[in-house]
């Protein structure tokens, strides 16, 4: 599968997660049917066309936090987009138990893409 397909389906799942919901690079990695792949989550966000609707702000690290250096413009606006759908940070990070993405079932089949 080449990268621009694989950017397509994990941009896919990212896609799903919910207004006032987080999800993990990790996570999302598993969803996608690539465990242990959380890097290649990151390089595709970072990809992204900047016309996209997909919601990169939504995808935190494995703590809860948000990966951009603290008080970067990146991250103040990724920040700025959680609080606006309502998930709250403590302490610098989001309680991934109360915000988490309890995902039941997606949209798509990790093995079509």
């Amino acid at each position: 599968m080449s990268s621009s397909s694989l950017y397509s389906h994990i941009w896919s799942i990212v896609q799903q997660i919910p207004v006032g919901n987080v999800a993990s690079y990790g996570q999302i990695a598993r969803l996608a049917g690539l465990p242990r792949q959380a890097r290649l989550v990151g390089y595709a966000l970072h990809h992204l066309p900047p016309d996209s609707d997909v919601p990169w702000f939504r995808v935190l690290n494995a703590q809860g936090k948000i990966s951009f250096p603290l008080d970067s413009d990146l991250y103040l606006w990724q920040k700025q987009l959680l609080e606006a759908e309502g998930v709250i940070f403590w302490q610098g990070k989001v309680d991934l138990q109360q915000f988490g993405w309890q995902v039941t079932t997606l949209a798509i089949n990790p093995f079509e893409a």
